[in-house]
C-alpha cells in the first residue's frame, strides 16, 4: 500500500543516487585512503552533523541517552565489520556484483529471525531462502570462475547487515533512530581511527572536493532518504525500487569503469529480489 507515490518515488530516487555515488566516491579516494581511514571520515562528519542537530533541537538531545548499552555495542561491533567488508567490496570488485550480493541481506534477516527471535520458519521464507542461495550461486558460477576473496566480503557484509537489522529492530524499542545514528558513529569511529594512519587527516586538503563530500555525507543522506521512503509506502513497494540500485550501479560502473554488464549477474539478482518480494507478499497476506 502507498500512502503518497509521488513522496515514496521522490524519497527512493534519493535514496538510489545516494548509495550509487558513496559507492563511487569511495572507489574514487581508494588511492588516497584506506578503507578504515574513508570510514573514520565518514563517521566524523557523521557525528558533527548528528550533534549539531542535537545543539539545535533540545528535543533530539533529550533522547541521546543509551538505554541498552551491550546491545549498543554488539551492534556496532557487528556494523563496523560488515561496513568494512563491504567497503573493501567496493574497491575490488564490479559495483553492481557488489549491490547484487548486498541484496541477500534481507534473506539473512528471514533465517535470522526465525534462529535469534524464534519466528515461524514459513514456506514462503524457506522459499526466500532457497531462492536466494541460488542467486547467489548464479551470480558467482562458483564452478566456473572461482570464489574471490571480494565476493566472500560482500556476503559477509550482508549477514553482517542482517544481523544488525534484527538488533535495530531489538533497539527501536527503547531508543530513538536520532540516538541509534549518533552512537552508531560514537562507537564506530574509534574502531576505523585505530586502523588508520593517524596523520591522514593532513592528506584531506589534496582529495578531489566532490568524492570526499560524498564519503562524509552520503552515508547518512541514503538511510534518511530509505527511512523516509518506508513513510510513504510498505516494504512490498519500497523493496522493488530499491532493486533498481542494481541496473543503476551497473550502468554507472559501465560508464566510469569499463565494467562488464554479466546478464548471469542480473539473473541472479532477480531470483534473489524474486524471493524477497515472496516472502513480503505472503507476510502482508498474513
Amino acid at each position: 500500500m502507498t500512502r503518497n507515490l509521488p513522496a515514496l518515488i521522490g524519497w527512493m530516487a534519493g535514496t538510489l543516487v545516494s548509495f550509487s555515488a558513496l559507492a563511487v566516491s569511495i572507489r574514487e579516494l581508494q588511492g588516497r585512503f584506506s578503507v578504515f581511514e574513508m570510514l573514520s571520515l565518514r563517521n566524523a562528519a557523521g557525528l558533527a552533523i548528528l550533534l549539531g542537530l542535537a545543539l539545535a533541537r533540545p528535543d533530539l538531545r533529550a533522547t541521546l541517552r543509551p538505554r541498552r548499552v551491550p546491545l549498543q555495542v554488539f551492534r556496532n561491533v557487528v556494523h563496523f565489520g560488515g561496513t568494512y567488508a563491504w567497503a573493501v567490496g567496493v574497491t575490488v570488485l564490479p559495483l553492481a556484483l557488489v549491490f547484487a550480493l548486498e541484496f541477500t541481506t534481507p534473506i539473512w534477516v528471514a533465517g535470522l529471525a526465525v534462529l535469534v527471535l524464534g519466528e515461524r520458519l514459513t514456506g514462503p521464507r524457506i522459499a526466500a531462502i532457497a531462492l536466494g542461495f541460488l542467486g547467489v550461486i548464479v551470480i558467482l558460477r562458483p564452478g566456473a570462475s572461482g570464489l574471490q576473496i571480494g565476493a566472500l566480503l560482500v556476503l559477509f557484509a550482508a549477514m553482517a547487515f542482517g544481523v544488525t537489522t534484527i538488533s535495530t529492530k531489538a533497539l527501536t524499542r527503547t531508543e530513538s533512530t536520532f540516538a541509534i545514528l549518533v552512537w552508531m558513529n560514537a562507537l564506530q569511529l574509534p574502531m576505523n581511527l585505530a586502523g588508520a594512519d593517524p596523520l591522514f587527516w593532513t592528506r584531506i586538503p589534496d582529495a578531489p572536493l566532490l568524492p570526499v563530500l560524498g564519503i562524509c555525507v552520503l552515508g547518512l543522506s541514503a538511510h534518511w532518504c530509505l527511512t523516509n521512503a518506508y513513510r510513504y509506502g510498505d516494504a512490498i513497494l519500497v523493496v522493488p525500487l530499491d532493486f533498481l540500485r542494481v541496473p543503476l550501479i551497473a550502468i554507472v560502473g559501465f560508464a566510469l569503469y569499463a565494467e562488464r554488464l554479466d546478464p548471469f549477474l542480473f539473473a541472479g539478482a532477480g531470483l534473489i529480489i524474486a524471493g524477497i518480494l515472496w516472502n513480503l507478499r505472503a507476510e502482508a497476506r498474513a
